[in-house]
């Protein structure tokens, strides 16, 4: 017997109030400084509700600042269009009549419709992709593992330094934050969480090294570190086959850096 294929769910991410972000950011930039108000609707409002769009613009351009509704069979990738990024809301939804893209080639997890049900509200980590839960986990724990570091590093800058140069230059020469890191989140559809994460990593672990006063070379490192932590959990089920690859996570993880990593896989 033939196994069925799993059913596709269409997500749509809102701001945190529940409303839905403009379609193009840049033509709702210009607008609102030319003091038009930019249409919205509130998806947390229409739970189970089929509701129309309600400024429907031309089948399937970007012709006014918010002119579809745009959703995602990927919602690792949703990130991306989201005009302030994290947090978000995430709902599932059905589209309804006539639907379009632009192009499968270009983007085969897009969808975009003028007609939805809203389902229901799910999950907000989802947005990050399939280890979004641990990723935010990580994410939440790095302002005292950020201070943690700093401690290390001001208790002992000389092997501090030399420690973390020597994981760095190893970071650097296998390419393990990019090219690693990058293509197996580009391949598994989480590309736009996995740059959403970096920047929380980012952000997180710089304003705690700064509040503890760490020097420049301790703040870069840091920084580093942190956001290799992140790829590291955001992408743990995809870097692990074959012993070279196993170095890579163990490199994003902070092997060799004698603190553990923050969430177990």
């Amino acid at each position: 017997m033939a196994r069925s294929a799993r059913p596709v769910v269409h997500y749509m991410a809102t701001r945190p109030d529940g409303t839905v972000p403009p379609t193009d950011n840049h033509l709702a930039r210009y607008y609102s400084g030319l003091g038009e108000t930019i249409p919205t609707v509130n998806l947390a409002d229409h739970i189970g509700e089929t509701i129309d769009h309600p400024s429907p613009g031309q089948k399937w351009y970007t012709d006014k600042p918010f002119s579809y509704f745009h959703m995602y069979t990927r919602p690792g990738e949703i990130l991306e269009r989201i005009e302030s990024g994290w947090p978000v809301r995430l709902f599932v939804v059905e589209p309804r009549g006539e639907t379009g893209n632009w192009g499968a080639d270009f983007a085969p997890y897009w969808l975009m419709a003028q007609q939805i049900r809203v389902v229901e509200e799910t999950e907000a980590w989802r947005a990050f992709g399939h280890r979004g839960a641990q990723t935010l986990a990580t994410i939440a724990q790095l302002p005292d593992l950020a201070r943690q570091w700093a401690e290390e590093w001001a208790a002992d800058p000389k092997d501090t330094r030399r420690t973390y140069a020597a994981w760095k230059e190893r970071v650097s020469d296998t390419h393990a934050l990019d090219w690693w890191a990058h293509y197996r989140a580009q391949y598994s559809r989480r590309e736009a969480g996995l740059k959403a994460a970096d920047q929380l990593a980012d952000t997180a672990a710089a304003q705690a090294a700064t509040d503890a006063g760490v020097a420049p070379e301790a703040l870069a490192a840091i920084r580093l570190r942190a956001r290799c932590l992140v790829a590291g959990q955001l992408m743990f089920d995809r870097i692990r086959t074959g012993e070279y690859e196993q170095s890579i996570r163990g490199l994003l993880l902070g092997a060799g850096l004698d603190t553990p990593a923050a969430v177990p896989a």
